[in-house]
């Protein structure tokens, strides 16, 4: 079995995108600073994932998601998580 995941930067909320066969080997590398695309934006929390059957697929929804119809199917699946971290933003920020 093959995955999509989505990572969030718990830095700077920036988003990563990857594919792997190994969903806990690859968080792991990723916040250890294994991977050189992720290293300034660590730590990360994984917020999505998807199973697929080959390597291949996973590779062909990894790119679409990196897409600009991929970014817009993220943000439509994950509308109710970025609402509720944008309120709970606002509602620290208000404290202040």
């Amino acid at each position: 079995m093959y995955y999509v995941y989505i990572l969030e930067s718990l830095k700077d909320k920036s988003l990563y995108i990857g594919s792997t066969n190994d969903l806990h080997r690859r968080l792991s590398q990723h916040n250890s600073g294994q991977s050189r695309h992720t290293n300034q934006h660590r730590p990360y929390k994984r917020i999505a994932y998807i199973a697929l059957p080959t390597k291949e697929d996973a590779e062909r929804y990894e790119q679409y998601l990196k897409s600009g119809y991929g970014r817009k199917t993220i943000n439509k699946m994950l509308q109710t998580y970025f609402a509720q971290i944008a309120a709970n933003v606002e509602r620290h920020s208000t404290k202040q």
